[in-house]
């Protein structure tokens, strides 16, 4: 079995899975928080998407662009952390 019958037969399928899963808890979640944490779950698997395919079509410049969602998905999953601390914090009392 070759790397790219493994990838076709057995890590797209499983990954574009997940993807729909995740996509049903985004869908779903109850509050906030639960969609924010599906959506980098999300974005996490679309890597994986992004970089099984670009071993399986022989194109490096995937991996630039699974590089650049990272580090975007890293970011706002940063900035989504800080408003919720800022959220929940009552604040100094007066």
């Amino acid at each position: 079995m070759t790397l790219e019958t493994l990838i076709r037969l057995g890590v797209l399928p499983m990954l574009c899975l997940a993807i729909v899963l995740a996509f049903v808890r985004l869908l779903r979640g109850p509050q906030l928080p639960d969609r924010v944490v599906a959506l980098d779950l999300l974005t996490s698997l679309l890597l994986g998407l992004i970089v099984s395919l670009a071993i399986y079509d022989e194109k490096p410049i995937m991996m630039d662009v699974a590089l650049v969602l990272a580090l975007v998905s890293f970011i706002g999953t940063i900035g989504f952390a800080r408003y919720l601390e800022i959220r929940a914090w009552p604040g100094p009392k007066s």
